[in-house]
């Protein structure tokens, strides 16, 4: 579709006011809201089918979602698997009217004046076949970012405070080879899954990195963004896996100033360029403890001497969930491992609290978690913060 062949920025304020606080909450939540979720297999996919439901506004899964983040209350949240939907008003807007505004499970309405969403590489055909199953463009495996449809498991930011369109970079277009030492995924002979031809339209990012400012009451906080491939589904060249690793890793090069090779969307080039906080989020897919991803990226993010390590987010409920596993306390996925992350910067935030939405059986809005269905194989994680003066 020729939108999804354009750079598409949406940065919208929906009703309400700035607020006036020196504490806020940001969270994280992958909320699965994308069509495969909640049609039959062999029906029709595509993003009508989270339109539809929006309208409708009596989805029992997406009402639990809703219930969850009322219960939370952040102020800015990021969306990870939100469908990209290119009419705000039979999108975004109508998850804020039907389904965040109206009280869910006894939870208090919310709402969100300003929100950002944009294209993302999920579904884009790339026009080779880059499974090598001998068939070019050819399904999901062939899309830039594994998908069924342009924008499936797209990402939205929803914000209490205004987000600033000037200064936002982007970086879906950000081409994989353009990072210095990238990981190449390799046949057994040891020549290059991707050639070369590939490689000069590939891009970095499954979905898309982005750098986006908010003004909280008069002081920038940046949002960093994205939400890289699973490090699995691929063969022994382990293509998915080296992708994961790089999406990583380009945070943590971005926050070094010695590396100057990034490059946005407009062509301003350079790394982190800002005196002013950040913080970084998104279902990162990658445990530097757990799981099958080369961890030695996550491993320099979570320990970056820019990033604060303490007050890791916890819950009662993901240590139930292994309880022989120590790090289970930390997990944010009921498939065991920590994959969703918060993390704020060291220099002009003070952490408050944090947690993971994970409550235990015996606690009230078990039920919002209990299953699969009933909200997201992810858990909510959120942290509290102030800026500093």
């Amino acid at each position: 579709m020729k939108i999804f062949n354009s750079l598409l920025l949406f940065f919208c304020t929906f009703g309400g006011s700035t607020l006036q606080a020196n504490e806020l909450t940001i969270a994280t939540f992958n909320v699965s809201m994308e069509s495969e979720n909640y049609v039959p297999a062999g029906t029709k996919l595509g993003p009508h089918v989270l339109a539809d439901l929006l309208a409708k506004g009596n989805h029992p899964q997406i009402k639990n979602i809703a219930a969850i983040i009322q219960q939370v209350q952040p102020d800015i949240l990021l969306l990870n698997e939100f469908d990209y939907i290119d009419d705000p008003k039979q999108g975004i807007e109508l998850f804020i009217e039907n389904y965040l505004s109206v009280s869910q499970n006894g939870g208090k309405p919310i709402n969100y004046p300003y929100y950002f969403y944009q294209t993302v590489n999920t579904g884009v055909p790339s026009g080779f076949d880059l499974d090598r199953n001998g068939k070019a463009n050819h399904g999901a495996e062939d899309a830039w970012g594994f998908g069924h449809y342009p924008g499936q498991y797209g990402m939205m930011i929803l914000s209490k405070y205004p987000l600033d369109k000037v200064n936002t970079r982007t970086f879906q277009h950000f081409k994989w080879r353009d990072m210095p030492g990238h990981r190449k995924p390799t046949l057994p002979d040891g020549s290059a899954w991707f050639d070369e031809k590939v490689m000069a339209k590939m891009p970095l990012s499954s979905k898309s990195h982005w750098d986006i400012p908010v003004s909280v009451n008069g002081k920038p906080l940046h949002l960093l963004v994205s939400h890289p491939t699973p490090p699995v589904f691929d063969g022994p060249e382990n293509r998915n896996g080296h992708r994961n690793h790089d999406e990583v890793r380009f945070w943590v090069d971005y926050l070094n100033s010695k590396e100057n090779y990034h490059y946005d969307d407009h062509g301003k080039t350079g790394g982190y360029q800002s005196s002013a906080p950040f913080v970084i989020l998104g279902d990162l897919n990658s445990s530097p403890d757990e799981g099958d991803s080369h961890k030695e990226a996550i491993t320099a993010l979570v320990n970056h001497p820019k990033i604060q390590q303490e007050k890791v987010p916890t819950s009662k409920g993901g240590a139930l969930n292994m309880p022989s596993n120590p790090n289970a306390k930390h997990h944010t996925a009921f498939w065991k491992m920590r994959a969703d992350y918060v993390l704020p910067a060291k220099q002009g935030l003070q952490v408050i609290d944090s947690g993971v939405f994970w409550p235990t059986p015996s606690e009230p809005n078990h039920h919002l978690v209990a299953s699969r269905e009933a909200s997201s194989d992810h858990r909510l994680v959120w942290v509290k913060l102030k800026l500093n003066d």
